[in-house]
């Protein structure tokens, strides 16, 4: 990934704080969006462009130079009791990033969307697939990746559930939904991620839960 300059929406954020490190470490120039209040959140080694991922007229020519665009602004521990927050936040985010890459000619678009079709959290699943449409409208290159959760500080009381996901994946009539709903690592985000900025496509590729596992090498 050395050359290539990544900005990135949600530097600040579990995902973002150490996959900024590992791009950076991998040669990559990242300039990370913040607020100016979070500005001391941004990872060291980053360049800060001021603004709200809200708002996309206020960082749209922040993106000079980026070839990469990185969108991980969402809501924090999602729930099935903060839909009118994935409106607001998740939703209102994406369609902006997706409007400034389109404009600022970005080569490669990364989204971090959800495993679907699931069982619950319908509300965020909508949310996310509606910026997934709207991706595949813009017709920028995008890699697209879903995980269903991922396991990291905070979020560690689904390993219990390892033995039941290892059992679904024995059965045939459970083995498919088991193998798009599973669990990935939070380091496992990260290198997928890499992995995705380190090798762009052409079109509009997904990784599933067992690429993201595999660490999104292409095939």
């Amino acid at each position: 990934m050395a050359g290539r300059h990544v900005f990135v929406t949600g530097a600040t954020g579990c995902v973002g704080s150490r996959l900024a490190p590992a791009l950076l470490g991998g040669g990559a120039r990242v300039t990370a969006l913040a607020r100016e209040e979070s500005r001391y959140k941004v990872p060291a080694g980053c360049e800060v462009a001021i603004g709200n991922a809200l708002n996309g007229s206020s960082y749209r020519d922040l993106l000079s130079g980026a070839d990469t665009f990185i969108q991980l602004v969402g809501v924090a521990h999602p729930g099935p009791g903060k839909a009118r927050e994935f409106v607001e936040i998740d939703l209102k985010a994406g369609l902006e990033a997706v409007a400034v890459a389109k404009d600022a000619g970005i080569s490669h678009f990364i989204y971090v969307s959800v495993a679907h079709p699931a069982p619950a959290m319908k509300a965020y699943i909508d949310v996310r697939t509606r910026c997934e449409l709207a991706i595949g409208e813009s017709g920028l290159n995008s890699t697209i990746l879903r995980p269903w959760y991922v396991l990291g500080p905070g979020h560690r009381w689904p390993y219990l559930l390892f033995p039941f996901y290892k059992a679904a994946e024995m059965w045939p009539s459970t083995r498919d939904s088991a193998r798009r709903l599973g669990l990935v690592s939070l380091e496992q985000m990260v290198r997928a991620l890499a992995a995705a900025v380190d090798h762009p496509p052409v079109g509009v590729r997904v990784f599933d839960v067992p690429a993201i596992r595999a660490g999104g090498l292409p095939g």
